[in-house]
């Protein structure tokens, strides 16, 4: 398998830690994460995290709104955002040369935003319109429901997008103030992908970001319990079952999360031979949809299987989950299957390292997460290393269905 040169892991003069991956492309990708999401917004401040990323776009001290839309754009390159739970990222795509471009722009509306009164007003109510978006999609808005359900009043369980009350109260102020208590070296890290010395991405790193003064950490994440046991069945005006079930599961830090992560992956990950399509949609031509998640947090974890169904198929539809998922729970892979499950994620990862974009998300992800960056071959000396008896335990951790939550939109009765 060929690999890419190993990353290289610098630090800033101001503290801020950068990863770059040298790839000899003519299209480079860079973005700076943020590690603060919706569960670092305070009472008062509900769905300010993704205001703040729209806001970023929306004008700095020397650049109007169609500036910054304009600069990366008018060179065929691209400038986004987006914001989850526990971060931020500004990011962009851009042909190699145009660096520097993407560099200053990123750094100029990160530190810089002028928040202007009129278009705060104007990004309400396209927030607004985003949010109502997720009301018209059961299968989107049944997973902001369900963290709700699982993590009650705690900020992780939160919608990322904020209410419609919470939209309208948002001011200039309080997004200056989560904008500024949220740059600090520790939760900052700029990652990069692309043909360029990294020399060169250096010096222009240290123009751009090096000499901005950083606010001192603060930050202190109040670890969630999550509730267990509920079952909510909800009738809305839809055809089909959308079924959510699940529970607790691993944090980042845990030992055993890369077992669970190859488990969730044979059971309802990507591929269309995950087991439990083969046997719910293949076989028994029960659903159209399932699927597993399981997404690991730095403190709490959740483990999720998703299904949409007939309301007369549901029943034999989640004994089939159930059945499916409790016999790894009673059974350890064989040999044969453990091997089939390692070479498919290595597959898959290796897949995932051709989009410069993707690789970029996960090197700054993991230098923040874990403070080092592990090479492909090491990643893949993990998984290699993952044996029958983790799987199990990880399935018997995770599988308890007694304690699971459960949140489905039913149809409405005639």
């Amino acid at each position: 398998m060929s690999l890419l040169p190993n990353p290289i892991v610098f630090t800033l003069s101001n503290g801020i830690r950068v990863v770059h991956q040298p790839m000899d492309r003519d299209v480079a990708h860079c973005g700076l994460l943020i590690a603060a999401g919706s569960r670092d917004e305070e009472e008062d401040e509900h769905g300010l995290a993704h205001f703040l990323e729209h806001c970023f776009f929306k004008g700095t001290k020397t650049r109007k709104n169609h500036h910054i839309l304009s600069r990366l754009d008018a060179v065929g390159g691209e400038l986004n955002a987006f914001t989850a739970k526990e971060e931020t990222w500004i990011h962009a795509s851009m042909l190699k040369e145009h660096y520097e471009r993407a560099i200053e722009l990123i750094a100029d509306i990160t530190f810089h935003p002028s928040f202007p009164a009129e278009e705060i007003e104007k990004e309400k109510e396209v927030i607004i319109d985003e949010l109502n978006s997720y009301f018209d999609s059961p299968s989107e808005m049944i997973f902001e429901e369900f963290d709700q359900q699982l993590f009650g009043n705690h900020a992780i369980g939160r919608s990322i997008l904020g209410t419609k009350e919470s939209i309208n109260s948002v001011k200039r102020s309080t997004l200056e103030r989560f904008r500024k208590r949220n740059l600090t070296a520790e939760q900052l890290v700029f990652s990069s992908a692309g043909n360029i010395p990294v020399e060169k991405l250096q010096a222009l790193l240290e123009k751009h970001f090096g000499k901005e003064k950083l606010v001192p950490f603060t930050q202190k994440r109040s670890k969630p319990t999550l509730k267990a046991g509920k079952k909510i069945f909800v009738e809305k005006d839809i055809h089909q079952v959308n079924y959510l079930v699940g529970g607790k599961a691993y944090a980042y830090p845990h030992k055993l999360r890369p077992a669970l992560t190859l488990l969730a992956n044979v059971l309802g990950g990507p591929a269309l031979n995950n087991k439990l399509s083969m046997v719910i949609r293949e076989k028994y031509g029960l659903a159209y949809h399932v699927e597993c998640t399981y997404a690991p947090f730095t403190d709490c974890g959740i483990f999720s299987l998703y299904l949409g169904t007939d309301k007369e198929n549901l029943k034999k539809a989640t004994d089939l989950a159930e059945k499916t998922l409790n016999y790894y729970k009673d059974n350890k892979m064989s040999s044969r299957q453990l091997h089939e499950a390692k070479k498919q994620i290595i597959g898959q990862m290796a897949l995932a390292q051709d989009s410069g974009s993707a690789l970029m998300f996960n090197l700054g992800k993991s230098l923040y997460l874990f403070n080092r960056i592990d090479t492909m071959q090491e990643v893949f000396r993990r998984l290699e290393e993952i044996t029958s008896e983790q799987i199990q335990k990880a399935a018997i951790d995770t599988f308890h269905f007694e304690k699971m939550n459960v949140l489905a939109y039913v149809p409405k009765k005639n």
